[in-house]
């Protein structure tokens, strides 16, 4: 049976003109993304992401505004009889980020490894400069999509 996967992204662009992504290790795969994830039954979409980054990255934020959502077919990468229809707002730190942030992509702490053995699934954050930001800096098609929107538009975040 088909069904519908409705994810939820927030982009988070700092002071210094760094846009925040996540680099994750799935099921074997490696995926840079915006942080965000899945809505749950009963969750409006603002809150989804609240809670996400709580639970990505301890981390408080306020959503902003809605750039954009999906609106073409995209067959989820992980389960061929999902469409993904993914929601993306700006969102704003209201506090100092806590987690360790990398330098370079797919910087994984042995806790971190030792943990995808259960989980199947791990990730870590790291800025980008807005300079070197575009829509290769991102794995996901819809991603992409929105990468490009936002470096053409500039959103003031």
């Amino acid at each position: 049976m088909a069904n519908f996967n409705v994810r939820v992204y927030g982009l988070l662009i700092n002071e210094q003109q760094q846009v925040l992504v996540s680099d994750e290790y799935i099921r074997g795969g490696y995926y840079t993304k915006f942080p965000g994830g899945g809505l749950e039954f009963g969750e409006g979409t603002r809150d989804c992401l609240v809670r996400e980054f709580m639970e990505e990255m301890n981390l408080t934020v306020r959503v902003k505004d809605h750039i954009y959502t999906t609106d073409f077919f995209q067959m989820s990468a992980f389960k061929p009889t999902d469409q993904i229809i993914s929601i993306y707002y700006t969102v704003e730190a209201l506090e100092a980020i806590t987690v360790p942030l990398r330098d370079t992509p797919f910087t994984f702490d042995e806790e971190q490894l030792l943990a995808y053995e259960t989980r199947k699934e791990i990730e870590s954050f790291r800025f980008i400069d807005w300079d070197n930001f575009s829509s290769s800096s991102v794995t996901l098609p819809i991603d992409k999509v929105v990468a490009d929107l936002v470096k053409n538009r500039q959103f003031d975040n």
